[in-house]
């Protein structure tokens, strides 16, 4: 990976932004967006970010009862940094499950890492980042 940023490749906000409203619609989940990556990113980039966040919200959707979902990703000089957090159920569990392990494999491919923090009763997040 020649770095995060690639002039050539479309936009990560707008695909984000319709994955987001697409999810919030058919579930009835609000989400809010505090922050998109203002740039182009790499394609390799971009495909780890979209499954990332499918896969967080797939995991709203199946286990957190939550009414609302929050949603940052951010580019920068030294890589980039994701959040995902929700408002629902939170869990105890230390075993990750399989899409915990999908979401961790995607950004360590790209030399991240991800962590899913549950706190009981107060919601879960889930953060990762990508050096550049």
């Amino acid at each position: 990976m020649t770095g995060i940023m690639d002039k050539a490749k479309p936009a990560l906000a707008g695909e984000l932004e319709s994955v987001c409203g697409r999810w919030s619609e058919r579930t009835g989940v609000a989400v809010e967006i505090w922050a998109l990556p203002a740039g182009p990113v790499t394609a390799a980039l971009r495909r780890a970010v979209l499954a990332v966040v499918d896969e967080a919200l797939d995991n709203v959707e199946a286990h957190s009862g939550a009414s609302t979902t929050s949603l940052a990703v951010t580019c920068g000089a030294h890589g980039l940094r994701l959040t995902i957090s929700d408002n629902g159920r939170g869990f105890t569990s230390t075993a990750p499950g399989g899409g915990t392990g999908r979401m961790r494999t995607a950004f360590a491919e790209l030399g991240g890492r991800l962590s899913v923090r549950g706190v009981p009763g107060e919601g879960t997040t889930v953060s990762g980042t990508v050096p550049a």
